[in-house]
């Protein structure tokens, strides 16, 4: 399985990926985020699926990229560009791959600003090479395992955030998720881009750089059970233990 988080606000883009990948009896550490840059266009290329198929996509879009110059003046050409090379892979691997009971199921999420863009974008393509916008009103989208972090960036995060605050949020529901799904976990890669800047901002991050973050969100979260406000339950919860302790006749 796999985390990668892609968060579009007004300010900026934020890019969380974990690095965990099983390989038969193996697990290995390999980077699920590729990072684009050059004069006039930024852009970062996350996916999650079978290794095989990333490898063989983003060699494939490598090429088609760097012959084609037209789709480099606004995102969503380069979008379309990849998602031809999605629709590639599956002609050449997917009745093979259905063969040996495995599924074609590469999803990838690409954000970053071209040079004709009037601001970042976000996009998310599906392994059927169609693609959507990832937009104001949901302003987040997670590929691989998507449930655990979702409840954290849905009460908490909104399009006008800064891109700090949405990489805190990024962080906690990363940590959510890893405690959950055991083929998930760190490294993590993160990228940063700020609105108009052209500049990506990459780091790596290990268990031990966020250790006190997630000890310090786990007690909160207690704290924040114990201050919950109570009078009902404790009510229904006093019936509940009368009716318990009633004796049998």
């Amino acid at each position: 399985m796999t985390f990668c988080l892609g968060i579009n606000t007004n300010d900026g883009l934020v890019a969380i990926a974990d690095t965990r990948v099983l390989a038969g009896n193996e697990c290995l550490v390999a980077r699920k985020v590729a990072a684009y840059k050059g004069p006039g266009f930024s852009f970062f290329v996350m996916t999650s699926g079978l290794r095989s198929l990333r490898d063989k996509v983003l060699l494939h879009f490598d090429e088609a990229f760097a012959r084609d110059s037209t789709v480099r003046d606004r995102l969503y050409k380069t979008v379309k560009l990849y998602a031809n090379q999605v629709r590639r892979a599956a002609e050449e691997d997917r009745a093979a791959l259905q063969n040996s009971n495995l599924n074609f199921n590469i999803q990838t999420l690409i954000g970053g600003q071209m040079s004709s863009d009037s601001c970042h974008r976000l996009f998310l393509v599906y392994p059927e090479g169609n693609w959507v916008d990832v937009g104001a009103d949901t302003p987040y989208q997670i590929i691989g395992a998507s449930g655990y972090g979702k409840p954290i960036l849905g009460r908490s995060l909104t399009a006008a955030d800064s891109i700090l605050y949405a990489f805190k949020v990024g962080i906690l529901a990363f940590d959510a998720t890893r405690l959950c799904a055991a083929d998930v976990d760190f490294p993590i890669d993160v990228v940063l881009y700020k609105k108009n800047s052209f500049e990506l901002i990459e780091h790596r991050f290990h268990e031990q750089d966020l250790h006190d973050i997630s000890d310090w969100w786990q007690e909160r979260m207690r704290a924040s059970v114990r201050d919950l406000p109570s009078e009902w339950i404790e009510r229904a919860f006093s019936k509940l233990t009368s009716e318990v302790a009633e004796p049998v006749s």
